[in-house]
């Protein structure tokens, strides 16, 4: 038994460490930024393009009906935040958040689910894809319509209008085609696609290292360093850390309480979690003043890496479950036959 297991130390997470300090001191810029963003668009169309080819139309069929999956992400996402983020008012008195820290907060808890991450670790954990990618995708693009409407009402701001049409196009052309693409050729690739489930992992996993490296690099960029002073910097990891602790214990919570299964609530979990860096910050730049747009998104980003690193833990642990739950169904199955 290696160090690393005594300790029950998760080996991606020490990878997304190293990939987040390698962000920190050789953060992707100019050109190479533009490399990484390919490959991570690649990467995550490739995803979906073996899901695609993976999944059959019985389940995704089946992801699209599961409605109360869909309802309980939802609310999670434009109700369950939202409170909680007005419930972090009383940190401002006390000098725990500042104000402005404390508006960062709020237009967080304002944001729809992060697509790519949300189904990534979903897949990872062993859970329910084709509820994930319905989830995920329809939440991403209601939240181009609830999410201007929330921060107005939670922060009474009046901004500019949201390109619509221009955000469900990308989500549409980076996620859904390839996705399609890949289930009108399953017959052709569908069965090599089973037999190489590592392959899936594999990009899984790549995927998810591509957007740390990419976004945490951008949040460098913009100086996230030279930003905040110690305390704040500590306030938003305390802040972050107690926020998605608390909607990750309700979510699993509510999963158990409404009787869905291992697989279904590690969508719940993973979907409902979530909060987009890609959507949040070109929002932010239409929303706020120029010069608020920085203070605005801080809490996003770091809350951002913080959900990446606590999920791969948790969807390491799920997928454990999950593995020992499909091995204990094949013993009942054969205890069965011979009996």
């Amino acid at each position: 038994m290696s160090w690393l297991q005594r300790l029950k130390i998760d080996k991606f997470l020490l990878i997304l460490v190293c990939v987040v300090l390698i962000a920190s001191f050789f953060p992707c810029e100019g050109i190479y930024k533009t490399i990484f963003s390919y490959l991570t668009t690649a990467a995550i169309a490739l995803l979906f393009f073996m899901h695609g080819a993976k999944l059959s139309r019985e389940a995704i069929m089946a992801g699209i009906s599961h409605w109360r999956l869909h309802v309980v992400v939802f609310l999670s996402t434009f109700a369950l935040f939202p409170l909680l983020g007005l419930g972090m008012k009383w940190l401002v008195p006390v000098n725990i958040l500042t104000p402005t820290l404390y508006y960062g907060f709020l237009y967080l808890c304002a944001l729809p689910a992060t697509v790519q991450s949300a189904i990534a670790y979903t897949s990872v954990a062993g859970g329910n894809i084709p509820a994930a990618i319905c989830s995920a995708s329809a939440s991403s693009i209601l939240g181009v319509f609830l999410s201007p409407v929330l921060v107005g009402l939670l922060m009474h701001t009046q901004g500019g209008t949201n390109d619509t049409l221009h955000a469900i196009g990308s989500i549409v052309l980076q996620l859904m085609v390839p996705f399609i693409i890949g289930h009108l050729c399953r017959p052709l690739i569908g069965a090599w696609v089973q037999r190489h489930k590592k392959i899936v992992n594999i990009t899984d996993r790549s995927s998810i290292l591509l957007v740390v490296y990419v976004a945490f690099s951008a949040a460098v960029v913009e100086g996230i360093w030279h930003q905040i002073d110690g305390w704040s910097l500590l306030a938003i990891l305390c802040c972050s850390i107690v926020l998605l602790t608390i909607v990750l214990i309700i979510n699993t919570y509510v999963a158990r309480l409404f009787g869905f299964n291992t697989k279904d609530e590690i969508t719940i979990v993973f979907c409902g979690s979530k909060k987009s860096l890609a959507n949040g910050i070109p929002m932010a730049n239409v929303l706020f003043p120029a010069a608020a747009v920085g203070a605005m998104v801080l809490p996003l980003m770091i809350f951002h890496q913080i959900q990446l690193m606590v999920c791969a833990v948790l969807a390491s642990r799920y997928a454990k479950r999950v593995a020992r739950e499909e091995a204990e169904a094949v013993v009942k199955k054969e205890e069965v036959k011979t009996v």
